[in-house]
């Protein structure tokens, strides 16, 4: 019942109809939950997003990441969903797909995998797996301007901010395509 509210802006099944606002279906309950917890806190910002996470009680919002997380990353009928989207152009994926597989070294870059997982889910880490490439742009542009901050120690502010305006975009289009889902798979 409590997941009915989200249904208008997260669909559903779990899947957007817009591709600015993140996917939850089979999102992992410890990363949900930190992100939940950190609109309550304000440690992270969103006019439509603090409000809801404040009215929630421990339990509802126990209740909700769960409920999430149970749900299917296939399609069916009622999706409604504009994951996946269409495969990046060949040279921003070989792009993403270094930076995915073995980062940059010469500039202190991590391979995305490293934290992310190596198809791009590992839990308590938020998911990329399934998410939109306009949402997960936004996200890596926020962290480059410091203006999304909840990152404990700071890891994505620094390697955003170290990555260029085209491999964020690169990025963004590879986990939006579903290639995070199999690593090396835009070559």
């Amino acid at each position: 019942l409590l997941a009915k509210r989200c249904e208008h802006c997260h669909g559903a099944e779990g899947f957007s109809a817009v591709a600015s606002t993140p996917n939850l279906a089979g999102m992992d309950r410890l990363g949900s939950w930190k992100q939940l917890q950190d609109f309550r806190a304000r440690k992270r910002l969103s006019r439509a997003m603090v409000p809801i996470a404040e009215s929630l009680s421990s339990r509802d919002l126990a209740d909700v990441v769960a409920y999430y997380a149970k749900l299917p990353v296939f399609t069916d009928l009622q999706d409604n969903r504009v994951f996946p989207e269409s495969r990046p152009d060949p040279g921003h994926a070989a792009i993403a797909s270094r930076l995915v597989s073995f980062g940059d070294g010469e500039r202190g870059i991590p391979p995305c995998q490293t934290c992310h997982g190596p198809v791009a889910y590992r839990p308590g880490v938020p998911s990329l797996a399934t998410q939109n490439a306009e949402y997960v742009l936004n996200q890596l542009e926020a962290f480059a301007s410091r203006g999304r901050a909840n990152d404990i120690n700071m890891p994505m502010r620094t390697i955003t901010g170290l990555l260029t305006e085209e491999e964020r975009r690169a990025l963004a289009e590879y986990y939006g395509a579903g290639l995070g889902l199999q690593p090396g798979s835009a070559k």
